[in-house]
């Protein structure tokens, strides 16, 4: 009798497969959470605040013999402003685009919020189905995962439900595996050992972006832009980041720069730890912070973040 192939052969026999997946929801849902816990590295600047997320952003995970090509979508609310309005339009096309759209709900909000309605309603129009997967399961009481599953599964577009915790990972193993199971057949878009397409340039300036959301508030940290300006390698392996801060009014600079300059200095310190963990080398970050009254409304800016500008 034949021995039995292992388990790596049988992998081998799989076909490849490849294909988009669009993580939407509303503000603050977790979906940069989920997408980073999917992916099994930190590609996307998690925070407290809502909306930090502004542009589509790929993160690419693999299980077996498929590549889930992952897009991190910003939350989709209703918008008042240009800028807002290129945000909510990117992630709207991140799920049109896409193979597989996964709605992530917080499991706490029941009823649904009303930014989660309007999605669902922009599904149907759009003749889409989606899995709905109800993040933040394990802090969510029992009753309020079955009402909230049963009322969203009543609209008819999911095709599948996952309680998970985007944060612990729990369940998400399994949402994993249904993505894998449903997209399509065909070769890798990117190579094995890559994790994003974005240029390290902009991840750089989104992990400095990230420590400005957590140490700043109110009105202040949606007012800035960071934006890498030089990136210098040395011979001993070591790298020079120099990265503006824009701000919109001159206020807002002196609470970014802090007493004596105490707030830039955290800020700088805490972004040149996590960037030197990411590389794996030595990092002088250099961060300087000046006044653009409308970068919300540069055109420039926009095409450089991938987002549509609407006069």
């Amino acid at each position: 009798m034949s021995a039995a192939p292992d388990e790596s052969a049988a992998a081998e026999s799989e076909p490849t497969r490849c294909g988009f997946v669009a993580v939407i929801g509303a503000p603050n849902a977790g979906k940069s959470t989920l997408v980073n816990m999917l992916v099994g590295a930190k590609i996307a600047i998690v925070t407290p605040k809502v909306q930090t997320t502004r542009t589509r952003l790929l993160g690419i995970a693999l299980h077996g013999q498929t590549q889930i090509v992952l897009v991190d979508t910003p939350g989709i609310f209703r918008p008042k402003r240009r800028f807002e309005r290129a945000m909510v339009k990117a992630a709207w096309k991140g799920a049109s685009d896409a193979d597989e759209i996964v709605l992530l709900v917080d499991a706490n909000a029941s009823p649904p919020e009303p930014e989660t309605l309007d999605i669902v309603s922009g599904l149907k129009q759009a003749g889409r189905t989606a899995i709905l997967a109800l993040n933040k399961a394990d802090q969510a009481p029992r009753q309020n995962l079955l009402e909230l599953a049963q009322s969203l599964g009543a609209e008819g577009i999911f095709t599948d439900t996952f309680m998970i915790s985007a944060l612990t990972g729990d369940g998400v193993a399994d949402l994993k595996e249904a993505l894998a199971r449903r997209l399509p057949e065909g070769p890798w878009l990117y190579p094995e050992d890559q994790i994003s397409d974005a240029p390290m340039r902009f991840l750089a300036a989104e992990v400095t972006r990230e420590k400005l959301f957590l140490q700043l508030h109110q009105e202040v940290p949606y007012a800035t832009m960071v934006e890498t300006e030089s990136w210098e390698e040395f011979q001993d392996g070591s790298l020079k980041l120099s990265q503006i801060i824009y701000v919109q009014r001159e206020g807002q600079k002196a609470i970014v720069l802090g007493k004596a300059g105490a707030r830039i200095r955290s800020v700088r310190l805490a972004a040149q730890a996590e960037l030197e963990a990411m590389l794996g080398r030595k990092v002088h970050l250099f961060l300087f912070v000046k006044l653009r009254e409308h970068w919300s409304d540069d055109p420039h800016l926009y095409r450089e973040m991938g987002l549509d500008y609407e006069p």
